[in-house]
């Protein structure tokens, strides 16, 4: 009975990290469309996103290793990893689909990120899906669908296609990874590490012109009001970024990468949400629809997870 209210517990802390983190992440790109509008480069946009939440998580990472240093040349493959592809490649190819095609759409192509998290873990590691877990895969995809609303002519361009695919890669990556728990490593400093590096990488990329780096400080309209840069900016830091990866690596260590990639397709539908109050997207039926059949995608994938 303690463990089983034990791990109770565990579930119900992982969906209120998971729930919360994709509140966090599903902001981000209606703020970054609006800054982008404004003169931002995406990877601008993208690093100062990602450096600023290493300036807020740095601190915290410090206090919590408490002098284990030898922990960081020991993670060292997994925080590079972390940075290059979990942030810094997946939130740059995001907002680079983004910058090409509705935030929806993008969404859509980026999530089916669950699908290749199930996939990975059935031909690495010999965890073949059950029907429930099929059954919540197929629910959760026809959900972004009518979520997405991509049926009534939304606009796709092939680069953005390609972009959006990228940044699937990097967010199937980031589920994996997540789950890691490598020699204690704390999640904050993972998270820490992979942002600072991450932040470093873009910055350097603009500076040799690998991707076109560039900022504003004009002010940043949304619908019906506007707003200065610096708002946004510190928006996309401190809460899409800093608490959104935190979180969410908190979610993923107790819930596993699969259950946790199916919970994040709720960040769809809150980015939606999102989207409706800040550039005016307002949803639809169909859409509010699609929201049920990815929660109940998400009830289907949790019934079929094996038990502890």
């Amino acid at each position: 009975m303690t463990h089983d209210t034990q791990v109770a517990g565990r579930l119900r802390a992982g969906l209120g990290f998971a729930l919360l983190s994709a509140s966090s992440f599903g902001l981000s790109g209606p703020l970054a469309r609006g800054l982008m509008d404004a003169g931002w480069s995406s990877a601008a946009a993208v690093a100062v996103r990602v450096l600023l939440a290493a300036v807020v998580l740095v601190p915290i990472a410090v206090v919590q290793l408490r002098g284990r240093w030898h922990l960081l040349r020991r993670t060292a493959p997994l925080i590079t990893a972390y940075g290059l592809v979990a942030v810094a490649g997946c939130q740059l190819a995001f907002f680079n689909a983004v910058a090409h095609m509705e935030v929806g759409v993008a969404l859509l192509v980026e999530y089916t990120a669950p699908v290749a998290v199930v996939g990975w873990l059935w031909l690495r590691h010999g965890q073949r899906p059950t029907r429930l877990t099929v059954l919540g895969g197929v629910l959760g995809l026809v959900g972004l669908l009518l979520v997405l609303d991509v049926v009534s002519g939304a606009r796709a361009s092939a680069v953005g296609v390609l972009w959006a695919l990228a940044a699937m890669v990097g967010a199937a990556v980031y589920f994996v990874l997540n789950a890691r728990d490598a020699e204690g490593l704390p999640g904050t400093v993972l998270a820490a590490g992979g942002l600072l590096l991450g932040g470093v990488v873009l910055v350097a990329a603009g500076a040799v012109g690998i991707v076109p780096f560039a900022v504003s400080a004009a002010p940043v309209g949304f619908d019906g009001f506007t707003v200065a840069w610096w708002l946004p900016v510190l928006a996309l830091g401190v809460v899409t970024a800093a608490l959104a990866y935190v979180t969410g690596i908190a979610a993923t260590r107790r819930l596993g990468s699969r259950l946790a990639s199916f919970v994040a397709l709720t960040e769809v539908v809150l980015a939606l949400v999102f989207a409706w109050l800040l550039l005016g997207e307002a949803p639809g039926l169909v859409q509010l629809a699609g929201g049920v059949l990815i929660l109940g995608g998400v009830v289907a994938v949790r019934l079929g997870e094996p038990r502890s």
